[in-house]
């Protein structure tokens, strides 16, 4: 089973050119950091509201990924007065901070995995540049079927998959899996998916905020 860190590294790869699709690196690190948080809930290593994240069990899972995101988030805790629950956002921006170190771990994983290969280039003989072609776009379909499947029938989705739609959707990579009137028939499931977890609401709020901040911050140069 593949990790929510290697899907979205997935979903975001344009397998026709072997590059990686651009999103601004805040809202990226933000998506990254909030996929960690989601599987160390199904993990049963931290637990959240809309407002606050507690670690209930600081035992490592052996992913290189996630136990550093966990360790993170326990020295962030014990920088918190008497130890309690910290807010939703400050352990989303303890986990979002190493995402370039993440997705470079991802990608290692799904080349080690033999769904991508890593080529090494030049472009314009000048910028050093990687490609990952895919090998084996198995895990990339099933993905995206599964997907599909999901958001265009009534079937009840795992909590996984929940989850993995919530990222989704947070990052607007939704085009990525459904067409355009496709996107705008499932939007009310997709609304209704994301009440049901809520680390995915708090990153879907923490990314609206960091676009709206670019947005202002690009009218003001």
């Amino acid at each position: 089973m593949l990790s929510f860190a290697e899907e979205i590294v997935l979903l975001l790869l344009d397998d026709a050119r072997g590059d990686l699709v651009a999103l601004p690196e805040s809202v990226f690190s933000v998506v990254v950091g909030g996929a960690a948080l989601m599987e160390l809930a199904i993990d049963n290593r931290v637990d959240a509201d809309l407002e606050r994240l507690t670690i209930v069990d600081r035992t490592p899972l052996g992913d290189d990924i996630l136990d550093d995101v966990l360790a993170r988030l326990g020295r962030a805790e014990t920088r918190v007065a008497g130890g309690d629950p910290f807010d939703i956002s400050e352990a989303l921006y303890t986990a979002a901070k190493e995402a370039e170190t993440y997705r470079a771990r991802a990608l290692k994983r799904l080349i080690a995995r033999g769904i991508l290969r890593e080529e090494n280039g030049r472009h314009l003989w000048v910028f050093h540049t990687r490609r990952y072609p895919v090998i084996d776009n198995t895990e990339q379909q099933e993905v995206k079927a599964r997907l599909r499947q999901i958001l265009l029938t009534d079937e009840i989705p795992d909590p996984r998959d929940i989850v993995l739609i919530c990222l989704i959707d947070a990052c607007v990579l939704m085009r990525f899996v459904l067409s355009a009137d496709e996107i705008d028939a499932t939007a009310a499931r997709v609304g209704q998916l994301r009440k049901m977890d809520l680390i995915g609401q708090a990153v879907t709020k923490s990314v609206s905020e960091t676009e709206a901040i670019i947005r202002f911050a690009a009218t003001t140069i």
